[in-house]
């Protein structure tokens, strides 16, 4: 929706909004920051960041794992992960992070044995030794079934072992999804991405299950609010992963891999109550719409680690949705004295500084902090630095509550014409076009789209093009 309208920004504490307002007509922002907040939670559940919407979405990219992964025969296992997975995201909104996980290759701690896990399972074995908390190196410990992959990526340690190389290891995954206008891109990190038409990108991580039970316990029993202990079982059986990456300031980390626990993670994100979610999503639109990192010095996941650990150190009767704008500043916060101090301990395993190598310079350091103080100062009007959430708060309510249903049945039709569309392909990946449900999907998208364009037209929008406005509305 086209943006309009002004703020006042003067000494009275009622602003006009163009007789509209949030939720109502003249609003006390400054002294009246949980009404505020109230009304802000209501304005994300229209965004589309809602529990139902967010849960549409975990259960399609989960269905989409299940058929993947069961065309790949048994070996690998595909995983989303990130924000599809937290349903946190719309279709082109952000890139869509996969692990492909190998099935018959297991990685193990010291201490761990081996001798009953059936023959054909290649075992490494995790070397902490001289490496960065959080990293490892991979000696090989037992041949089962060899990978191609694997085969081609082990180097010799000058003591007779074999290592595991993750520059070797990353450089022969090559994604192949059977789709159409398919391009593959250089490596960044861990990762081979991927895209088609340009408008869907692909992170593609190759990685290896990993056994390492005390990481894990030591995690489980720390004294925390949040998560319940059922749930922090659940995440320590969901064990993790090592990805080809290793640490920046290493000398050897051509051949180090990087302990993560993105399934572990995505529970943790999963059990979050809604003002924490919402927490979670403005602060991201913070770093991406306000700090706009150039080269990841801040991301996604230094804002998910801060909400975590919030989550854990703080009762969760404080978070409620009078108290978005408090918590929201208090994220602001941290985020200020991690990137001042260049430190922020690494949620699983607090050893690791996610912030060590991140690259601010002293300029960019001092920028953003001065800019993320000037939000916490303003109180709830920080809001207004949001594009996304300006907006919406300048439609309401007609136009926008319009636009919500139109956009939310969208969206769903994107996510099931995205299930389909696996479906009905056969081993060559040619589609099958006829099936009924796949026409009617496309269809209603159809429809849909001409009736934001009508309505786009009336207001003065020249966009005529059905794909630009699907890629407007779902990003």
């Amino acid at each position: 929706m086209a943006e309009g309208g002004n703020w006042r920004d003067d000494s009275e504490p009622e602003w006009d909004l163009r007789q509209r307002g949030l939720l109502c007509q003249s609003y006390h922002f400054q002294s009246h920051s949980e009404n505020a907040s109230v009304e802000i939670c209501i304005m994300m559940n229209w965004l589309g960041y809602g529990p139902e919407m967010r849960q549409a979405r975990r259960d399609a990219y989960r269905e989409i794992d299940r058929i993947m992964s069961a065309r790949a025969d048994g070996e690998i296992k595909r995983i989303t992960t990130g924000s599809k997975a937290e349903g946190l995201t719309r279709s082109f909104e952000s890139d869509l992070d996969v692990m492909h996980v190998f099935r018959n290759v297991l990685c193990i701690e010291d201490g761990v044995q081996f001798d009953i896990l059936q023959r054909e399972i290649t075992v490494f074995r995790l070397s902490t030794i001289m490496c960065y908390p959080g990293h490892c190196r991979l000696i090989l410990e037992r041949a089962g079934i060899m990978y191609r992959v694997i085969f081609d990526a082990l180097c010799d340690d000058e003591y007779g072992r074999s290592l595991l190389c993750s520059d070797l290891f990353v450089y022969e995954f090559t994604p192949n999804y059977n789709l159409p206008d398919l391009v593959n891109h250089d490596r960044a990190g861990p990762s081979m991405p991927s895209s088609i038409r340009g408008t869907w990108h692909v992170d593609n991580v190759l990685s290896i299950p990993c056994h390492c039970p005390s990481i894990l316990q030591r995690w489980a029993e720390r004294r925390r609010h949040c998560p319940s202990p059922a749930i922090v079982q659940k995440v320590v059986s969901l064990r993790a992963y090592v990805t080809p990456v290793g640490f920046k300031g290493s000398r050897y980390r051509h051949v180090e891999w990087r302990i993560c626990f993105n399934t572990g993670e995505n529970e943790l994100v999963s059990r979050l109550n809604n003002t924490q979610v919402y927490i979670y999503v403005i602060l991201k639109m913070v770093v991406k719409e306000v700090l706009k990192p150039v080269n990841k010095e801040i991301t996604s996941y230094t804002v998910k680690n801060i909400v975590l650990w919030l989550a854990e150190n703080n009762p969760q009767t404080l978070f409620h949705e009078r108290s978005l704008f408090v918590w929201i500043c208090e994220g602001l916060g941290e985020l200020r004295t991690a990137i001042l101090t260049k430190r922020l301990q690494y949620y699983m395993i607090p050893e690791r500084n996610l912030m060590e190598g991140c690259g601010i310079a002293e300029e960019q350091q001092r920028t953003w902090v001065a800019t993320i103080t000037g939000m916490i100062n303003d109180g709830p009007k920080l809001i207004l630095r949001l594009p996304k959430i300006r907006s919406a708060i300048i439609s309401h309510p007609e136009p926008l509550m319009w636009y919500s249903k139109k956009r939310v049945e969208l969206e769903l039709l994107e996510l099931k014409l995205f299930n389909r569309h696996f479906q009905c392909e056969d081993e060559n990946g040619v589609l099958n076009e006829s099936d009924p449900i796949y026409q009617a999907i496309v269809e209603r998208r159809c429809e849909i789209l001409k009736d934001v364009r009508q309505r786009m037209n009336w207001e003065g929008s020249r966009v005529n093009d059905l794909f630009e406005i699907i890629k407007m509305m779902l990003s």
